[in-house]
């Protein structure tokens, strides 16, 4: 069971650190997508009304561990503060002494915001004790933990997994939230249970779906890596993306399906073009008619019509990875068919982070008709691979 706010007690006056995920897209410094900071208001929220002084660390961007103004997390103060109507400040370094005296000056319902804890090598080192270090040093600065950022629990970093051993540590509500449903999916779904796997590789999958071999009734598989399972079956794929090192390996997962009595299901037509482009020319050809001066960018209407189907009669159903090229109007299709599916149906749907949440976004969905949408992509691959999530294993119990 993991560990709630509540188990941490009364809260007035404590200094609570929390770790959250405000890795959002910027686009000359000013955020493009404020999903992220949205998404820990709740649990933000519920600590300043408990009357806690607030600090919060979080990452953007990879800066490896040097200080880099253009991965400054100033903007995301600033959009914070409007969010929650409090004040909102931010220091000038992580554990250093702007942290200290900001801590230090904290008022109850309060917030300060950590510089970029990537700005510190140590956060996401290898050497364990290198991270305990930082994680030392943070929880000094605090009273007790929350770890609310979901899109980093499956890291070993200082943040998230070293500094809830050195303070009284809980789950957030985002955190929560996001590991009920997951496994609510994963662990004793209700059946039918459909996965539905995209994505442009097959070997960022391959552990998922090996796992799901086991679970899964229906695995419907598009993206990029489809052609890999058609080239696996014997098609030409033309200059379609294909990881020709992968082929043997996945037929040796179709034979597993078809010994397992799992439907895997791939595109019986694409949507195919002769580059890359967003105003490349769209043609549909049937699944084992790729022209080898072409390459798929989607999968075709008659495979989105059968993809809709098997989701419409499945009652669980977790996605992870986007049809086609849905950045691209003309090769979106595939993406929309099954997130439409998804939102039209009576199923208990998982979107899982990443692109997958990106095009439900971008295509104009509804995010309330999805059960949930993740807001971590690598956190949530993981568990549906069955993997053991650091950030989180250090929460239970």
């Amino acid at each position: 069971m993991l560990r709630i706010i509540e188990s941490l007690g009364d809260l007035k006056g404590k200094r609570v650190l929390v770790r959250s995920d405000f890795n959002v897209p910027l686009k000359e410094g000013v955020i493009t997508d404020d999903g992220r900071i949205r998404a820990a208001l709740p649990t933000l929220t519920k600590l300043i009304e408990a009357g806690a002084k607030v600090i919060i660390m979080a990452h953007l961007g990879r800066p490896k561990g040097e200080v880099k103004p253009e991965f400054s997390l100033a903007p995301v103060a600033t959009r914070l503060g409007e969010l929650v109507d409090v004040p909102v400040s931010l220091a000038k370094d992580i554990t250093g002494e702007s942290a200290r005296e900001l801590a230090a000056a904290l008022n109850e319902g309060e917030i300060l915001l950590l510089e970029n804890v990537r700005f510190d090598p140590r956060e996401t080192s290898k050497v364990d004790a290198e991270r305990e270090e930082m994680a030392a040093e943070l929880a000094e600065l605090a009273d007790a933990f929350v770890s609310d950022g979901f899109g980093v629990v499956h890291r070993k970093q200082a943040s998230v997994y070293d500094v809830a051993k050195k303070l009284p540590s809980a789950s957030g509500l985002l955190v929560l939230k996001e590991i009920e449903s997951l496994r609510k999916a994963t662990d004793n779904p209700e059946r039918p249970y459909a996965v539905v796997l995209g994505g442009s590789k097959v070997s960022d999958k391959l552990g998922v779906i090996a796992n799901l071999l086991s679970k899964a009734d229906i695995l419907l598989i598009g993206g990029g890596m489809a052609f890999t399972f058609l080239k696996a079956q014997g098609y030409e794929v033309g200059k379609s993306l294909l990881e020709e090192d992968q082929v043997e390996t996945v037929k040796g997962y179709i034979a597993e399906a078809a010994e397992k009595g799992v439907d895997l299901v791939l595109p019986v037509d694409v949507v195919v073009a002769p580059e890359f482009a967003k105003d490349a020319t769209p043609t549909v050809v049937a699944a084992d008619a790729i022209p080898a001066d072409q390459m798929g960018l989607d999968i075709g209407p008659e495979s989105q019509a059968l993809y809709a189907a098997k989701i419409a009669g499945s009652k669980t159903v977790a996605w992870n990875g986007p049809m086609g090229v849905f950045e691209f109007e003309n090769f979106a299709n595939g993406t929309k068919a099954v997130a439409a599916a998804l939102s039209e149906g009576e199923c208990f749907s998982v979107v899982g982070g990443g692109d997958s949440a990106a095009a439900v976004r971008l295509l104009g969905f509804d995010e309330a008709t999805f059960s949930h949408i993740s807001t971590g992509g690598g956190a949530s691959l993981e568990l549906l691979e069955g993997k053991t999530l650091p950030g989180i294993a250090v929460l239970e119990g």
